[in-house]
C-alpha cells in the first residue's frame, strides 16, 4: 500500500505562554484505493466524514495566535486520530445514520496499517509539536453538528477536559456573558471516549478540547468571527493560567 499523508503541519512563531493546536478530524480525503469507504455519494460531505468548518478555524485560530497547527490530512473514517487503535470507534462501520460499508469486518491486518499509516504518524507529529515549543498548552479543535439523533443541540461552544480542568474552565469564565452559549464538557464528555489527544500529549502542560456548533462555521465571516472570540478566550485563559503559576 502507497504512503498516504497523515497530517498538514503550520509552522508558528508564538512565544509562551502560548499553544499547540491539534485538528484531527480537518480533512475528508480518502485514499482512491478504499473506493471512498462505500459512502453513499450523499455522505462524502457529511459530519461523519470530517469535522466541518473545523480546519478552516483551525487555520484561522493558527493565523491570529502565529502558534503552531497539525490538522489531519485524511477522513475520520479512514482513521480517527482522536481514538486509540483498540477502540471501534477508530474505524467505525456506522456514524449516527451513515453507514460505512469500507469499515465493516476489518481484520487485525487492515486495523494495523490504518493504524501505522495514519495514527502513529500523525501522534509523533503532535508529540513533536509540543516538544519543539516549550510550554505551550494542548488545544485540540472540534466541531458538532446541531442535530444528533434527532435530538436538537443548543449548546454553540463546548470546552471539554481530560484529567486536567484548568484550561477548559479558565476559557468558559474568559467567554462567559458574550455572544454564544458556551459550556463545560457539552455536548460530550471524557466520559465518551473522546479526550484521546488531551490524554495521550496533556499530561505536564495544560490542554482544552474545544468543539463548535457547525452551524456556527458556515462561511469565512463566521469562521472568522468565531477564531477572534476563540483567539481571545484563549489568550486571556493562558495569561490567566500563568498568573498562578508559582
Amino acid at each position: 500500500m502507497p504512503a498516504w499523508k497523515a497530517f498538514e503541519r503550520i509552522e508558528g512563531d508564538a512565544r509562551p505562554p502560548c499553544a499547540v493546536l491539534v485538528c484531527e478530524h480537518a480533512a475528508r480525503a480518502i485514499p482512491l484505493e478504499l473506493s471512498h469507504l462505500g459512502l453513499a455519494a450523499a455522505d462524502l460531505d457529511s459530519h461523519a466524514v470530517w469535522d466541518i468548518g473545523g480546519a478552516a478555524l483551525t487555520r484561522a485560530l493558527a493565523d491570529r495566535l502565529r502558534t503552531p497547527a497539525l490538522l489531519g490530512a485524511l477522513s475520520r473514517l479512514v482513521y480517527d486520530c482522536n481514538r486509540p487503535p483498540d477502540a471501534p470507534s477508530a474505524m467505525p462501520a456506522q456514524v449516527e445514520r451513515i453507514a460505512v460499508p469500507g469499515n465493516e469486518n476489518l481484520d487485525a491486518d487492515a486495523r494495523a496499517t490504518r493504524t501505522r499509516l495514519v495514527y502513529e504518524p500523525f501522534h509523533d507529529a503532535v508529540a513533536d509539536a509540543l516538544a519543539a515549543t516549550p510550554g505551550a498548552a494542548l488545544v485540540t479543535v472540534h466541531s458538532f453538528t446541531p442535530d444528533w439523533n434527532g435530538v436538537p443541540r443548543s449548546v454553540e461552544i463546548g470546552y471539554l477536559h481530560d484529567a486536567d480542568a484548568r484550561l477548559a474552565r479558565a476559557m468558559l469564565r474568559a467567554g462567559q456573558g458574550r455572544r454564544w452559549d458556551s459550556r463545560l464538557n457539552e455536548p460530550y464528555s471524557a466520559a465518551d471516549g473522546v479526550t484521546h489527544t488531551l490524554a495521550r500529549h496533556g499530561a505536564g502542560c495544560p490542554s482544552v478540547m474545544i468543539e463548535v456548533r457547525n452551524d456556527l462555521l458556515r462561511d469565512d465571516a463566521a469562521v472568522a468571527a468565531m477564531a477572534d472570540h476563540l483567539a481571545a478566550a484563549l489568550t486571556a485563559a493562558l495569561a490567566a493560567l500563568e498568573e498562578t503559576q508559582p
